[in-house]
């Protein structure tokens, strides 16, 4: 255990980020080059040994928070090394890009400031490689058994690691150009470099997984073919059914969806452009969305030099507080800052967001080109227009950041597969991962399931890193589960689990 009076002795103290005025500057990881030693040290001697670890009920992978936080102040990395990958596949991914509802989860958090569970997981996990105890994992044998999997995000790369290693022979289909799903293009560079990206591809190509881009499942390959080739199928292609703003004005141009902005923003990155098709230089850009893909849009657009950017939310500003109806351990609506929003408001001296409010409608001039937004205030729950609270905002680039509703339902994989959809426009499955289908003929009886699995937010919808990559390990318990009898494989969630929130929410 760590000091029993740490949390006492050591007050929080996160890792700083690089200033604002040098990263808005660079693509760069906002922590790139931070000193994080012996910091961290410090900080995981704050866990307290609670006796019974909240922090597990907050991240779906039932992360050993505070065994490695014990290795990390003691700095035995090896060992942080091994606790961290017993339950986490690529803990550097989620210690960059999970908002850490295992922070809020923290007994410290009842009364106190919760331990720094995320800058402890992104340096152990970095440590790990620099100090090579990251090797490849080759099974041992072979099962003579093939699988597909469908698409190359965290849940198909976790499902994909998990079945390799166990010694099935894997195939993962990916229809863009390069392996990584939204790691890849939708993960701004400076929350992820695509290098830790690439590290773990070669790691799993070491292991044997065999990478086949460029392939649209559906459209270049029919997907029955892939049930001829394997003994089961993986679907993790995500939700990537884009909500529209039904809106007068929608087909002006200069209106885009945010996944089309980050991904030419991210193909910049990777030299595949000299400059972005689709640029915020010198242009006033709205972001209509809240969430953290605006977020990513807005510090997309501070580099690339927009004139100014303004982000629109229409839900209600939140306290700083946690609400009495979402009491620890659930992961709380409040008032957060990402670093995008430091950035803008280091910039503009103001933070860009404007709570309830909603578009009316767009202008545009002569050319038929965007050049203003008119919002109206909406009431806080039944979100309702107030009266004469209409304006008009310049708007010369408009990014719609609302969500997905679901993985994409054209295509023919659906078709081909005979995948149904659930009341929440998501492909059915039962409690295993099992897909639910509508048509039985084009997969060999078997007794209990036609060997076509979801995983991720295909299955899901919309949702956070972690839970795809607990997903991805569970969707290959069942998998081998379903060819081999039974499994040595971890399956930290079932595919009903959801987050821990309060009775009511």
């Amino acid at each position: 255990m760590t000091d029993p009076y740490g949390f006492l002795k050591t007050p929080r103290r996160p890792v700083a980020a690089r200033p604002v005025e040098e990263r808005l500057h660079d693509w760069h990881e906002v922590y790139a080059g931070q000193a994080l030693l012996p910091l961290i040290s410090e900080q995981a001697g704050r866990c307290m040994d609670c006796g019974i670890p909240f922090c597990h009920n907050g991240c779906p992978l039932g992360n050993l928070i505070p065994e490695w936080n014990a290795y990390a102040r003691r700095g035995d990395w090896r060992a942080a090394a091994e606790r961290l990958h017993a339950t986490n596949n690529f803990p550097e991914f989620t210690g960059r890009l999970c908002p850490a509802p295992c922070e809020d989860a923290c007994v410290l958090a009842l009364n106190a400031d919760p331990v720094t569970i995320k800058n402890v997981e992104q340096a152990i996990a970095d440590q790990s490689w620099e100090r090579g105890y990251t090797a490849p994992h080759p099974p041992q044998r072979l099962s003579g058994k093939s699988v597909a999997v469908i698409g190359s995000g965290p849940a198909g790369l976790a499902a994909a690691q998990q079945l390799t290693r166990i010694g099935h022979t894997v195939a993962v289909y990916e229809r863009a150009d390069r392996i990584g799903g939204l790691l890849r293009y939708g993960i701004p560079e400076f929350k992820l470099e695509k290098w830790h990206l690439e590290r773990r591809i070669a790691q799993m190509e070491a292991e044997g997984t065999k990478f086949r881009t460029g392939v649209d499942i559906g459209r270049d390959l029919d997907a029955t073919e892939l049930i001829r080739r394997h003994d089961a199928v993986v679907v993790a292609v995500g939700a990537m059914e884009r909500r529209e703003l039904a809106v007068p004005g929608r087909e002006l141009a200069g209106i885009h969806q945010a996944m089309d902005y980050l991904t030419l923003a991210n193909r910049v990155t990777e030299g595949d452009y000299a400059s972005p098709p689709i640029t915020a230089e010198g242009r006033h850009v709205v972001i209509v969305g809240g969430g953290d893909t605006g977020s990513d849009c807005l510090g997309t657009a501070l580099r690339q030099g927009a004139a100014s950017v303004v982000q629109l939310d229409i839900n209600p500003e939140p306290g700083d507080t946690r609400p009495p109806a979402q009491p620890w351990p659930v992961y709380p609506k409040v008032f957060r800052i990402s670093h995008a929003h430091e950035e803008a408001r280091g910039r503009e001296g103001s933070d860009p967001r404007l709570f309830s409010s909603a578009t009316l409608r767009f202008d545009g001039d002569t050319s038929g080109r965007v050049r203003a937004l008119h919002l109206t205030e909406v009431e806080p729950t039944a979100r309702k227009p107030r009266p004469d609270t209409e304006r008009e905002i310049p708007a010369e680039l408009v990014l719609l950041a609302l969500g997905f509703s679901g993985p994409e339902r054209g295509g023919g994989l659906m078709e081909q597969l005979g995948l149904t959809l659930d009341d929440r426009g998501n492909f059915a499955r039962d409690t295993g991962f099992a897909a639910e289908v509508a048509r039985r003929d084009a997969w060999p009886a078997r007794p209990g399931t036609d060997g076509v699995f979801v995983a991720g937010d295909a299955g899901r919808g919309q949702s956070l890193v972690v839970w795809a990559l607990a997903e991805g390990r569970s969707a290959a318990a069942a998998t081998d589960r379903y060819l081999t009898g039974s499994t040595e494989l971890p399956s930290p969630v079932s595919a009903m689990d959801r987050p821990l929130v309060a009775y009511g929410e």
